[in-house]
């Protein structure tokens, strides 16, 4: 006999249990289908994450953002506007037949002002450090707020993947229209500016270096904040250490490409145009001795050769990078730094990790 019918099933249809749909067994399938909705409710979606973070530090964004669109005006005005202005005054200078137009009128507006602007942008990855050490990280592991957020079905790691890549992207795209900006400006108006390829405001602020130091800043601050846990120490570390590595690494950065060296027989060898002169002095016996003093030297020609011969002066030489050696040296730098940022946020995910399974445990 067939099975009978249970009561609200219309004859014909056929009996599911346990919420079977369609002939699929009801055990299996409502337990597949359950797991499933618990892993829906349980672990938010990666853009869910980001979102999260988004809104819990869209302060800092907006402040990020007005600052980038604060000194990218500046630095469009000072090349459209300021510029226009400097060199008018320059020209009544030089029609008025005055003395020292240079000093009075030129350099001191344009070039200053650029130079200011150029700082700016070469160092706002120390801010980025204080951020992501206090605000970012620090706070956050200080007042409870990660863990709870590790509950709520969000892994430690994904929480600092999404910690870390919301902040890289905006600081990517924001550091990347500003080093456009600043090299137009400063490229445009040559004549104008005083400061050389090799100065603090032109160096790092015209080439992706800028952006290197931004990452590393952020991985290096996320990476301190999970040691020290504390969002003010957490602070002031991540910017000494940031600092710190910039003083370093700029120390060596005569060295980062090979330097050229010119010589000469008669005379001081004097290096090419905007180049940056490492060391200078005289070739005594075939052996470069730097800072030579020439003034020990001094009468006539006749004597004053006769002099360097007994010292066995040969010649004079000068190491140099010329302007052409920008983009190897800064490349190389970028390299170093983008290379320190991977280590960094290599380390912070493997504190995070112990820290999480050691208190698991």
């Amino acid at each position: 006999m067939s099975a009978a019918a249970e009561p609200g099933t219309p004859p014909g249809e056929p009996v599911h249990r346990d919420g079977a749909d369609g002939g699929t067994d009801g055990r299996t399938g409502g337990r597949t289908a359950d797991r499933a909705e618990g892993r829906t409710k349980g672990r938010p979606p990666a853009w869910g994450t980001a979102r999260t973070v988004l809104r819990v530090h869209r302060t800092a964004l907006l402040v990020w953002a007005a600052a980038v669109v604060a000194l990218i005006g500046w630095v469009v005005w000072l090349g459209e506007v300021a510029v226009d202005k400097e060199l008018a005054a320059w020209e009544a200078c030089a029609d008025a037949d005055q003395d020292m137009c240079d000093m009075t009128v030129g350099w001191a507006g344009y070039s200053e002002s650029l130079g200011w602007a150029g700082l700016l942008i070469s160092y706002l990855f120390l801010a980025v450090a204080a951020f992501a050490g206090g605000a970012l990280i620090g706070r956050e592991l200080e007042n409870g707020t990660a863990r709870l957020a590790w509950t709520q079905g969000i892994t430690p790691t994904r929480w600092l993947t999404a910690k870390l890549a919301v902040p890289a992207l905006a600081l990517t795209v924001g550091a990347t229209a500003l080093v456009l900006v600043y090299r137009w400006a400063w490229g445009a108006h040559q004549d104008q500016m005083y400061s050389g390829w090799t100065s603090a405001d032109a160096y790092l602020s015209r080439g992706p270096a800028t952006l290197a130091y931004g990452l590393c800043a952020l991985a290096v601050g996320a990476l301190t904040a999970l040691l020290l846990r504390r969002a003010l120490p957490a602070l002031a570390v991540s910017v000494a250490a940031t600092g710190l590595l910039a003083f370093v690494v700029a120390q060596y950065r005569d060295s980062f490409w090979p330097a050229l060296t010119r010589t000469s027989v008669t005379s001081g060898a004097n290096p090419p145009d905007n180049a940056w002169e490492l060391e200078n002095g005289a070739l005594i016996h075939g052996h470069r001795t730097p800072d030579f003093d020439y003034w020990q030297c001094d009468g006539t020609a006749a004597q004053a050769r006769r002099c360097l011969d007994d010292l066995g002066v040969t010649g004079y030489y000068t190491t140099y990078h010329p302007e052409a050696h920008y983009w190897p040296i800064h490349l190389v730098e970028t390299g170093i730094v983008l290379a320190v940022a991977a280590l960094a946020t290599t380390a912070a995910f493997l504190v995070l990790r112990r820290r999480t399974a050691t208190a698991a445990a």
